[in-house]
């Protein structure tokens, strides 16, 4: 059986030492490091995850994010962040950056230990079926660092636009319905418009440059990424 380790980064110390009773309580092994520049002096690559607070001191979640990602012993450990900035272009930033997921404080335990779960179940996922690109031609996608690129240019996406071209990639010329992009890619929200999937889908089309026309539009159907 596997014993997961993992790291939880945040200057509450309160609230680090709670985090590690109970997911020590879970099986888990963790160690607590109550700022950026503390876990940087760590071996991170032993770590199967990290739990990261955004708001620290010089070097905040975010910038670590970046330079965990960027370093390829530690490309791939999943990212949690847990931060009390709770707006979407906050959620965004911490998807663009590399995060798996994102926590907001206050937060129940129980909430923590499942989401943590889901990721390391995805991360194990990904590891045994080789799953970490999906690629057409030079437009390439990193599952785990959550990059798009054009021509070994990257490019930003927000993570509906990141989420719909992955629906597209993983199913090269089959017709979606709107339904069917709502369903799959707007399981968190309870009302979405229509014409907001096509608002994404003009602005991905526009990121990804001469790959647009790949995007096909069928009139009263839905879209499809024709090869």
């Amino acid at each position: 059986m596997n014993v997961y380790r993992i790291l939880v980064v945040d200057d509450e110390e309160d609230l680090c030492e709670i985090l590690k009773f109970n997911l020590e309580n879970e099986g888990y092994k963790v160690e607590v490091a109550n700022s950026a520049e503390e876990a940087l002096k760590k071996e991170l690559s032993i770590f199967n995850l990290i739990l990261l607070d955004v708001m620290m001191g010089a070097i905040s979640g975010y910038k670590m994010a970046q330079m965990v990602r960027s370093n390829p012993k530690t490309a791939n450990i999943p990212i949690i962040f847990v931060s009390a900035k709770d707006s979407e272009n906050n959620r965004i930033t911490g998807f663009t950056v590399g995060g798996d997921d994102y926590i907001s404080k206050p937060f129940s335990l129980r909430e923590v230990i499942a989401r943590i779960k889901a990721v390391l179940v995805r991360s194990e996922v990904a590891k045994q079926f080789n799953y970490e690109f999906l690629a057409y031609e030079n437009l390439e996608m990193s599952l785990t660092n959550k990059k798009v690129l054009v021509d070994n240019v990257e490019i930003t996406c927000t993570r509906k636009e990141f989420e719909i071209l992955r629906l597209f990639l993983e199913n090269k010329n089959r017709l979606f319905t709107r339904e069917e992009i709502l369903s799959r890619v707007w399981t968190d929200e309870a009302f979405v418009l229509n014409r907001t999937i096509d608002v994404n889908i003009t602005r991905l089309r526009k990121k990804i440059g001469r790959y647009e026309k790949n995007i096909v539009t069928r009139l009263g159907y839905g879209y499809c990424f024709e090869e």
